[in-house]
């Protein structure tokens, strides 16, 4: 099976990710973005500059003579070079193609200014529309797959992570929250900078801009800083819904490693949201999501597990999908025992007699594009964690864990790369091989006996 991924992974060159055609560049890697947004929220006007930092695809002998980046319903009024040079650009569709006057060598850096603007809206997509969405008092960005291009110029693919520094000005008496760390907030009579640096790479899909009238608080320092953005009204309704987050942190720490980042942030958007939303370092909640049922316990867990599993460790392609939402399903079936609820096995359990219920036809570890988002990748994904905790023991699959978050701590990561973590790691067990234990989980569209 090992082989057949790999062989699988080296026809992405054809196309950067069949997953998201259209999106994102082989030809260059991002190193760091530096955005400066101005947003005016009854006009829904955007004026953006981006600094972006590149490094050219190849070795020295190769030329990257256009640089092709992703921006959708925004246009790019000027475009310079390192040192101030204005180049050449057309736009195609959601790309925005620009020529350098002499070619840049492979491996070598560069710095674009783009300044662009426009009205922000959601690119449609195969799975609905995502990105810059207006809010009915606010902005909320949902950028996974595809919705990082509909706020700033980028090379939208996860394997292309990259350091961020974010500064938005907005109307006064509105807060703006980005990923990472506030570095300083300067008030105006009638506007406000908000500046925030995010020094860990970070995929496009999971940056983010979430502008309300909220009221920020912390809500615990144990075993990390964790802060709340509410607005008034839903302020106590989050503190009920979130009074048991810091167990969660406190439970995942222990079972998966330390938290990744600095901080974690839950936002609380004054809308109904069909989903919650992750982002790094902070997830997005909607009003309806304000509960202490299990259904939204399991959601709180659930975006909160991200932070390891899609934000610090990110999938190289999108195919292995699987990587992110079956162990952040998993950390709700750990946590339901944790707390107190239904056991791991129990959840299991449920969830194999859910899709046994259901159609046996989607290969979990390439599901296709369209069906990248399908609950049945979310579920037997869990179980085939499940399998593997069931064939390596307690001890040795939580240590893999912490392994696995630790080795690729902000890292991209592949199915193959926690086969062959998950092999060294319980080599000592007989007859164990993770690449066997998986492969009817992932790559057989019938549903396997319960472990």
């Amino acid at each position: 099976m090992r082989e057949a991924i790999k062989s699988i992974v080296g026809r992405l060159g054809d196309t950067l990710d069949p997953y998201t055609p259209g999106h994102g560049s082989a030809d260059w890697t991002a190193v760091h973005y530096d955005l400066d947004l101005d947003y005016r929220l009854a006009s829904n006007r955007l004026t953006g500059r981006a600094v972006v930092t590149g490094r050219a695809a190849g070795s020295s002998s190769q030329l990257l003579e256009r640089i092709e980046l992703d921006l959708a319903g925004l246009k790019a009024s000027r475009v310079t070079l390192s040192g101030g040079q204005v180049l050449r650009f057309t736009t195609r569709g959601s790309r925005l193609i620009v020529t350098p006057s002499e070619p840049i060598g492979g491996g070598q850096e560069f710095t674009l200014d783009i300044k662009y603007g426009g009205n922000p809206k959601p690119t449609r997509s195969t799975w609905g529309e995502v990105g810059w969405e207006e809010l009915t008092d606010g902005v909320l960005v949902a950028g996974q797959p595809t919705g990082g291009p509909s706020w700033f110029p980028c090379n939208d693919h996860p394997s292309h992570k990259a350091t961020y520094r974010m500064a938005v000005t907005t109307d006064a008496n509105y807060r703006a929250i980005c990923n990472g760390r506030l570095v300083s907030h300067t008030p105006k009579a009638s506007r406000g900078t908000w500046v925030y640096d995010q020094p860990e790479p970070m995929a496009t899909y999971l940056a983010t801009v979430q502008i309300g009238r909220y009221q920020l608080e912390r809500s615990s320092t144990t075993p990390v800083p964790q802060f709340t953005a509410a607005p008034v009204g839903l302020r106590e309704a989050a503190r009920r819904a979130l009074t048991r987050q810091h167990e969660m942190v406190s439970a995942f720490t222990e079972l998966f490693g330390p938290y990744p980042f600095d901080a974690y942030t839950v936002v609380v958007a004054d809308d109904v949201l069909e989903i919650p939303l992750e982002a790094q370092s902070l997830s997005i909640l909607g009003s309806n999501h304000l509960t202490t049922g299990w259904e939204s316990q399991r959601l709180i867990a659930h975006e909160l597990s991200h932070q390891w599993f899609g934000n610090s460790l990110t999938a190289s392609a999108w195919r292995d999908i699987w990587l992110h939402e079956g162990f952040a399903c998993y950390a709700e079936w750990l946590w339901s025992e944790r707390s107190g609820s239904l056991s791991t096995s129990q959840r299991a359990a449920e969830a194999w007699r859910g899709l046994a219920a259901e159609p046996e036809d989607l290969i979990i570890g390439d599901p296709g594009g369209s069906d990248m988002f399908d609950d049945r990748v979310y579920k037997r994904g869990a179980l085939a964690l499940h399998a593997l905790r069931t064939a390596a023991g307690d001890e040795l699959f939580f240590g893999m864990l912490r392994d696995w978050t630790a080795r690729f701590r902000h890292r991209n990561v592949s199915t193959a790369d926690l086969i062959d973590l998950a092999n060294a790691n319980c080599s000592g067990v007989p007859g164990f091989d993770a690449a066997a234990i998986l492969q009817p989980w992932l790559y057989q569209p019938e549903l396997p006996n319960l472990p």
